[in-house]
């Protein structure tokens, strides 16, 4: 009987052994998998961070590369026509000598030596 108990302590610690072994193993895979998924969030987060970030610089391109809107050239014209009535405001103020000098110049009749 001896002999039995023998084999049966013998068996009871290979299978204790074993089952120790399964347990951590599955502790070490689960800290792997942990980890893997901690690392793989962090990545993304990273990447969603990089892809708002050139999705503004995106946007801000494209606004400034846009045709005038009306909006846009209504306001201009507003502008222009106020810059006209103060250069016109401003040439009442001249005298009249320099009214004629104030036209463009114009061009010499010589030619350029390109040729």
């Amino acid at each position: 009987m001896a002999e039995r108990r023998d084999i049966s302590d013998s068996l009871r610690e290979a299978v204790d052994r074993t089952v120790r072994a399964t347990v951590d193993t599955r502790d070490r895979a689960q800290d792997a998998v942990d980890d893997l998924s901690g690392t793989m969030d962090e990545l993304v987060r990273g990447a969603e961070k990089g892809i708002r970030t050139g999705r503004r610089s995106v946007s801000a391109v494209v606004v400034e590369r846009l045709p005038a809107t009306q909006e846009d050239v209504k306001a201009m014209r507003t502008e222009l026509r106020a810059i006209v009535r103060r250069l016109d405001a401003i040439e009442e103020r001249l005298p009249p000598a320099a009214k004629k000098k104030s036209g463009p110049k114009k061009k010499s009749g010589k030619k350029s030596k390109a040729s």
